[in-house]
């Protein structure tokens, strides 16, 4: 589970609001984790992912559009992580989720809580310092 913490606001209502977004969706990710009623989660996996793709995809558009309206020098450097993470959701293996449910499930979790929180800390940050 990952809580959101004020020292993850950029001081950008849109872009804190549309982070703590996918903090739920990086929670829900965990529920499912540790849901033990369902056996099969593999269509519940595929809602989520694919939740979390047309989110960060929105996100990523609304961000991308605040650097290029404050004229943040390091937007192309940005904008490539943001394409890194995009390849890296649309990479997801169906068929190794399939076989092993709850270890992807820790695997797209961690991938997801461990990238948002680095992320806003080191470089969301750096667009409004």
């Amino acid at each position: 589970m990952v809580v959101w913490k004020d020292e993850f606001s950029i001081g950008v209502d849109l872009i804190d609001e549309e982070h703590k977004h996918l903090f739920v969706i990086a929670n829900e990710i965990y529920d499912l984790l540790n849901n033990d009623l369902i056996i099969d989660k593999y269509d519940q996996i595929l809602y989520i992912i694919n939740n979390l793709k047309d989110y960060t995809i929105k996100h990523f558009a609304d961000e991308e559009a605040y650097m290029l309206n404050c004229g943040y020098r390091k937007f192309l450097s940005h904008k490539a992580l943001h394409i890194d993470f995009i390849e890296k959701i649309n990479a997801v293996d169906l068929e190794k989720i399939d076989n092993g449910q709850n270890q992807y499930l820790v695997e797209i979790m961690n991938f997801v809580c461990n990238w948002l929180i680095e992320h806003i800390l080191t470089e969301d940050k750096m667009i409004t310092a």
